[in-house]
């Protein structure tokens, strides 16, 4: 309450959040539903309003609804973009008032003391919240009250408006559930003939209190409004911008360089506060004539040192056309990392950081996903003993295991010409219209195809690997194949 005026709440509950998400994207006509796995066993998650009609429910098991519904469409369920799409909602729903919480998975709740006025009193309020969510194609019951236990109550119970000190008259036809008890306290509650929260309000509370304990009474009375509830609003994250006005149009770029340090020395201070650095930063640059141009820059390791990034913008710097000059500049961060703070070594690790600088530097031409590197990776079929990943995107491995020999050149396996069918290498062979003659062998080394993985070239079975030095100088990687006998190269050493 503030200074006598009254406090007001608003929940807002959707009650098909993660289908209406799912449907706004792609929109399917007919029954809908989304699913997950519990308990070994496909259930609905949750539904459209079309398949409710037809008497699907949530956590019935899918097999049974597709017998019910043979037309029911579905998809997996994505809790993780359901809470992403709940906290847009709730930035959405500031719009009305700052003190903007989460309400359970599915809901939102408002303190709207004060502000109702702003748009032309409460009325008018809630019926511009369920217009525009309704034109989103977001289904919503919406209840307002004086305390937050009375409008969640009447948001999924009832629906509608509690006015000004009339909790009770507007609350006691609705079941207790509706004071957010637990189900096994419900139950007991209806055994007893309290079946809605009129008869609870009219009951011995000493009685009540003995056999359920104090929570029961403390959820009635937050509801009426005799005890106070607090909506926690959930802070927006931190922005990562600076900008500044110039006295004069500038057009050099060396002024305008001058003018990035500047930015950057802020939003660096911002970062490291943080303990974040920078992996996009983009520069806007607003001309005198309205117009505004972006030099985007992205970095291969998230940065905060000015030192360091300056230069990089260099070349974005150089290319952009200032017209009749620039009268505004921009620096934002829009993508951030975790940057916590590390210990000093006695290790310099200033080649390191010369190496991300030329990565960002050669990514700025041709993109910093053309710039890739090998990693190991946990197989023995030599086509699969590396990753190719993006350099900026991933470290440089350490635990390369080179048990055996591995040629430098792993290509497709060429038959070799002239070969006999048998398990010892060949004296005399053609490949690649080369005649060869072989100087030392060393091998075998088996490998087998690894039966968990569909491999097309390995459907032949188990390989016989040879390391072939040839009189030719060459040093080949051959393999035989006991089961459709016959000698094949897939590689070359240096």
């Amino acid at each position: 309450m503030f200074d006598g005026i009254q406090r007001r709440v608003v929940s807002i509950w959707f009650p098909r959040l993660a289908s209406d998400r799912v449907l706004r994207m792609r929109p399917i006509e007919g029954p809908f539903a989304l699913t997950h796995t519990l308990g070994n066993t496909n259930r609905i998650y949750c539904l459209n309003s079309a398949a409710e009609h037809l008497g699907l429910s949530r956590g019935m098991p899918f097999s049974d609804a597709r017998a019910f519904c043979p037309d029911l469409q579905s998809r997996p369920a994505d809790p993780r973009d359901d809470l992403r799409f709940q906290h847009a909602l709730r930035r959405w729903a500031v719009r009305y008032c700052p003190w903007v919480g989460l309400e359970d998975e599915d809901g939102l709740v408002l303190d709207i003391t004060g502000t109702a006025h702003l748009f032309g009193g409460e009325a008018e309020l809630l019926m511009d919240m369920r217009q525009r969510l309704s034109r989103a194609g977001i289904g919503a019951r919406i209840g307002l009250g004086d305390s937050r236990g009375a409008a969640w109550a009447l948001a999924r119970h009832g629906e509608g408006s509690a006015p000004i000190g009339g909790a009770l008259n507007a609350l006691k036809g609705l079941p207790v559930a509706a004071l957010r008890l637990e189900e096994k306290t419900v139950t007991a509650l209806g055994r007893l003939g309290l079946r809605s929260i009129g008869d609870l309000a009219n009951a011995a509370r000493a009685p009540l209190t003995r056999r359920f304990g104090p929570s029961l009474l403390m959820r009635l009375d937050q509801a009426l409004g005799y005890q106070p509830e607090q909506i926690t609003p959930l802070k927006d994250p931190p922005h990562y911008g600076v900008r500044m006005t110039l006295p004069e149009p500038i057009g050099i770029s060396s002024d305008v360089l001058a003018g990035t340090e500047r930015l950057l020395v802020q939003l660096c201070a911002k970062l490291k506060a943080r303990e974040t650095g920078a992996r996009i930063l983009c520069l806007t640059l607003r001309r005198v004539d309205q117009d505004s141009q972006q030099v985007e820059l992205r970095l291969a390791r998230p940065m905060r040192e000015v030192a360091r990034i300056l230069p990089l913008f260099e070349r974005g710097i150089s290319d952009v056309d200032a017209g009749y000059g620039i009268d505004q500049m921009r620096l934002e961060a829009v993508q951030v990392e975790p940057m916590p703070v590390q210990q000093l070594s006695h290790v310099s690790t200033g080649s390191k950081d010369r190496l991300d600088d030329l990565i960002t530097r050669i990514g700025t031409r041709i993109g910093l996903e053309n710039v890739q590197r090998f990693l190991p990776a946990d197989s023995h079929i030599p086509e699969r003993s590396f990753l190719i990943a993006p350099a900026a995107y991933s470290m440089p491995e350490r635990s390369w295991v080179n048990i055996r020999p591995r040629p430098l050149h792993i290509f497709p396996p060429n038959p070799l010409l002239g070969a006999p069918e048998t398990p010892i290498p060949p004296k005399h062979f053609r490949w690649r219209r080369m005649s060869l003659a072989t100087a030392r062998s060393t091998g075998p080394e088996r490998i087998a195809p690894e039966w968990w993985l569909e491999e097309d070239s390995w459907r032949s079975g188990v390989r016989d690997y040879w390391v072939i030095e040839t009189r030719q100088g060459r040093r080949l990687w051959l393999f035989y194949t006991p089961q459709n006998p016959g000698w094949f190269v897939q590689g070359e050493f240096a």
